[in-house]
C-alpha cells in the first residue's frame, strides 16, 4: 500500500505565511503540545523530586530528606519544599540554607502559607 502524497494539500494553510509568522505558529503549537505536561508538573510532585530540588539549592541529602519529611507531615509537599524554604527565608530575613535548616528542625512553619496553620490547613 502506498501513501498518497498530500503534502501540498496539507501545507496549503501555511503557504502564505512569512518566516516570522511560521516561527510564531511553530512556538504556539509547541506550547499547546507541552501545556498538559506543564500543568501536570505544577500539580504533581514526589518526595524524590522535592529532595532533588533541595539538593540543587545547596542542602545535603540528610537536610533535604528532613525538610521534605516536615513538608509531607504538614500536608505541604504539593506546594514544593523549595518553595517552603524560599518563603521561610523571605519571611524571616534569612538566607536559604539557614531557613531550610530551621524548617528541618521543625521551626518557622507556623503560618508559612497564607491561610494555613503550618499543617496544610
Amino acid at each position: 500500500m502506498q501513501r498518497a502524497d498530500d503534502f501540498l494539500d496539507r501545507r496549503r494553510h501555511l503557504a502564505e505565511l512569512s518566516d516570522e509568522e511560521l516561527d510564531r505558529r511553530f512556538w504556539q503549537l509547541a506550547e499547546q503540545i507541552v501545556q498538559p505536561l506543564v500543568d501536570l508538573a505544577r500539580t504533581h510532585t514526589t518526595p524524590s523530586i522535592e529532595r532533588s530540588v533541595l539538593l540543587r539549592m545547596g542542602f545535603n541529602s540528610l537536610e533535604a530528606q528532613e525538610i521534605v519529611k516536615q513538608c509531607s507531615d504538614r500536608g505541604l509537599l504539593a506546594k514544593g519544599a523549595g518553595h517552603a524554604v524560599w518563603r521561610a527565608a523571605q519571611r524571616h530575613g534569612l538566607d536559604i540554607l539557614t531557613a531550610g535548616r530551621q524548617l528541618a528542625a521543625g521551626r518557622l512553619w507556623e503560618g508559612l502559607f497564607a491561610g494555613g496553620d503550618g499543617h496544610g490547613r
